[in-house]
């Protein structure tokens, strides 16, 4: 008996790298419709390379790249986004050059579901600190302000699955609230999935139903997020480093 195609994102036994090298060796995981997974991981294990690999900037050696039901492997990056993927990429790579309005205008689509979701008016309600600086450009935002933008920007191509690579990382405390906030108001609201990469541990498995850990390109943990808060010592080893610096915290 056939089974319905999965709505949302999924990796079958997914090998890929850069040209002939292979990072990441036999990674599956599956995404569902309107749920949220942290993807953590020590520095260099492949996390960065997974959400590569899904927009299709890396060689893959093999395996199976689903989107809302549709191979996407063999996809160019441009044909991925429009059918359904979104991604906050570590840089941000906002237009530096171009106001906060002509940031989210450029990147506008009706997306894959219908009527879209979301305009620069229902982004400047999630973030409304972008709302007092649609008029300044790119080069005058501050980094918090610039990460905001960048995932606005996303959201403006209507995804149904949104990849964020460090959305925290270098931001000061009072603006990793606003943003991870904004995060979680994402997935209580709004119909996409969600996958984060995010180095602050314990508050990315705050924010997600499950967790993922990679090391040496491999998933080494699937599982529940809040039982993973709960066992330090596992999140210990799976961290390495920096599970230690969060476990003292817990």
């Amino acid at each position: 008996m056939s089974t319905s195609p999965v709505a949302g994102l999924v990796l079958d036994n997914i090998r890929a790298g850069y040209g002939e090298t292979v990072v990441l060796d036999g990674v599956s995981l599956t995404l569902p419709g309107k749920s949220t997974l942290a993807l953590l991981g020590r520095n260099g294990v492949g996390k960065t390379t997974l959400l590569a690999t899904v927009m299709g900037h890396t060689t893959l050696h093999g395996g199976r790249i689903e989107l809302d039901g549709r191979d996407i492997a063999r996809a160019a990056p441009y044909r991925r986004c429009r059918l359904g993927l979104g991604w906050v990429p570590q840089e941000r790579e906002i237009f530096r050059s171009l106001t906060v309005d002509e940031n989210l205008a450029v990147a506008e689509r009706a997306g894959t579901g219908g009527a879209p979701r979301w305009s620069p008016a229902r982004v400047y309600e999630l973030f409304p600190v972008l709302a007092d600086r649609r008029r300044h450009y790119g080069i005058q935002l501050s980094g918090g302000e610039q990460q905001m933008l960048a995932i606005g920007r996303a959201l403006m191509s209507n995804p149904s699955v949104i990849l964020m690579d460090e959305p925290l990382e270098g931001l000061a405390p009072v603006i990793v609230d606003a943003v991870l906030a904004g995060i979680e108001r994402l997935r209580r609201e709004d119909e996409a999935a969600i996958l984060l990469v995010e180095q602050h541990a314990r508050l990315a498995l705050g924010v997600a139903e499950r967790a993922m850990v990679l090391d040496r390109g491999k998933v080494v943990y699937e599982g529940d997020s809040r039982a993973l808060l709960r066992e330090p010592e596992r999140l210990s080893a799976l961290m390495g480093v920096e599970g230690r610096a969060i476990a003292s915290t817990l």
